[in-house]
């Protein structure tokens, strides 16, 4: 049963695949590439946006929907698009435009005051992170080299989802956001060294003095910058009274400062999105801040859709379906792990309870410079086939599952503050809503298949009547004789005087019917045709 149902899902989504490759063509056809290239964008930006809209229906962040989304419309899934260097870049230009953004909204007191925290926080995540991947390694008999860029993927936590759902719970700007925001931009530092030894694990010997160099450089640079902007009123922008009037203007000349940071960060062997946050200090902490902030934020919000879709993109389904219990045990490891550690390690370093579930929730999954270090360590070497397809797959899948398990605790622990006697309760209470829609849709079809299952037992029964008619030899003269005694049998109602004879609707036989009396039939008659006669005494 089961072969047969994967049958006919692989069967219809082949259907499906073609009819969409079909349509693609056609439209290339017609209009050239630009033609089919736009199709495909249109069919993207729709299921996108309704895919985000049922998840907003479902009380589920939006961005899940962006994701799965991608895994569709990606080459494993419907083929509209590929994972194209064009995808990449937007992607890549989304989470710069977002570190860029979220400098500009940083409080340099409040960061100044939880970078101890974050520094022993990221440490320690990054020290139970290689354990884990040792246990890892251990069950999938990989190497040396490949436990540590391992662990490195594990220890790192998503930017971009973390701050969208802080974000989106209005906590960004209030002290989760404070601590994660720390937490998240001392990873990124730590990125650096993690790439650099990741590159030079493919047989290349490693330069420890560049390293050092190139963390000592980031340190510096943002130690300064917070240094400056502590002790010195806000900084007047160049051209700032010429363009804070003009929205174009500032949307271009913000971006521009973006990307310029980025690619110098990128120049100098720094993470191209630390060069991203460094631009948004120095603009959050400038004349033209409040100006800027409301026109950068929806150009962040597009670009931020792309890269949910492209993490979809980089979803293997094949890999998944053939290692679907691997995938999943790992990806459950890793989130729990981390939800728990990352919870343990806030409370100790100082953090309320409300404070360390959330922040502590917010960096539940892996980040998305896993990927990056996944792909470096593959293209160097040190990285094998299975190893890489593992670390995107389950990378992927914690970056979709991280929203809703975040929703979901958030729900249990509001609902856990206020009385209730278990997890168990309050987590039936927090979905109380989605659980009755379940309910009643369940009802339903279930009615469905009860009457569905009736109609089908007497179309059957009807059926069988007839087959079994069909066969008998005198099955007509049985019908009649039947349909006679049926009528004998029937008290019809009485007839008043002057009102005529009775018919009788079925004859016993053709020639009874046609050479019939109409007044033969009185209904004194029909009644005692209908009577038993009474048997004579002796």
């Amino acid at each position: 049963m089961e072969e047969q149902i994967s049958g006919a899902v692989e069967a219809v989504g082949g259907v499906v695949e073609q009819a969409v490759a079909q349509v693609v063509e056609q439209a290339a056809g017609q209009g050239g590439h630009h033609g089919g290239a736009l199709l495909a964008i249109a069919i993207a930006v729709a299921i996108a946006a309704l895919m985000g809209l049922a998840f907003m229906r479902l009380k589920q962040p939006p961005l899940v929907g962006f994701i799965l989304a991608g895994l569709a419309l990606g080459p494993t899934g419907l083929g509209v698009i590929s994972t194209s260097e064009n995808v990449s870049l937007l992607a890549e230009l989304g989470v710069m435009v977002l570190l860029f953004f979220i400098g500009m909204e940083l409080s340099i007191k409040a960061f100044v005051l939880s970078l101890r925290q974050a520094v022993l926080v990221a440490g320690g995540q990054l020290v139970v992170a290689m354990a884990l991947a040792a246990a890892l390694a251990f069950v999938l008999d990989a190497s040396p080299a490949e436990t540590l860029i391992l662990g490195f993927i594990i220890a790192l936590s998503s930017t971009v989802v973390a701050m969208k759902m802080l974000d989106e719970m209005g906590e960004l700007r209030h002290a989760p956001g404070r601590v994660a925001v720390g937490v998240l931009i001392a990873q990124d530092i730590a990125v650096v060294p993690m790439l650099i030894l990741v590159s030079s694990l493919g047989g290349e010997t490693i330069d420890y003095g560049e390293v050092a160099f190139k963390v000592v450089v980031a340190v510096l640079l943002l130690a300064g910058l917070l240094w400056w902007f502590g002790r010195h009123p806000k900084l007047k922008m160049p051209f700032a009274e010429a363009i804070e009037n003009n929205v174009d203007l500032l949307a271009i000349g913000s971006l521009a400062l973006c990307f310029s940071a980025a690619a110098l960060s990128g120049l100098a062997g720094l993470s191209p999105v630390y060069g991203a946050f460094l631009a948004g200090i120095i603009v959050g902490n400038s004349t033209l801040r409040s100006r800027v902030i409301p026109v950068i934020e929806p150009i962040q919000s597009i670009l931020l859709v792309v890269f949910f879709l492209s993490i979809g993109l980089l979803i293997d389904l094949d890999f998944i379906l053939a290692n679907v219990w691997l995938v999943l045990a790992a990806a459950f490891l890793v989130v729990a792990m981390k939800t728990a550690l990352n919870i343990f390690l806030l409370r100790i370093t100082g953090s309320d309870p409300k404070t360390a579930l959330l922040a502590g929730l917010s960096m539940a999954q892996i980040g998305e410079f896993s990927f990056v270090l996944a792909a470096a360590g593959f293209a160097s070497g040190a990285l094998g086939a299975d190893i890489y397809r593992l670390a995107i797959a389950v990378t992927a899948i914690s970056l979709l599952v991280s929203p809703i398990w975040f929703n979901a605790m958030e729900r249990v622990e509001e609902l856990a503050n206020e009385g209730l006697g278990s997890y168990k309760q309050a987590l039936a209470q927090a979905y109380e809503d989605e659980l009755d829609g379940v309910e009643n849709v369940m009802w339903a079809v279930r009615a469905r298949y009860r009457a569905a299952r009736f109609a089908l037992y007497q179309r059957r029964a009807r059926r069988s009547a007839a087959k079994a008619d069909a066969q008998s030899p005198h099955a007509g003269d049985d019908k009649a004789a039947d349909a006679a005694t049926q009528g004998a049998t029937a008290d019809p109602e009485p007839v008043a005087q002057g009102e005529g004879p009775v018919e009788s609707t079925t004859p016993s036989s053709p020639q009874a019917g046609a050479e019939r009396d109409p007044g033969a039939t009185e209904p004194s008659a029909v009644k005692s045709r209908g009577k038993r006669k009474p048997v004579k005494d002796g």
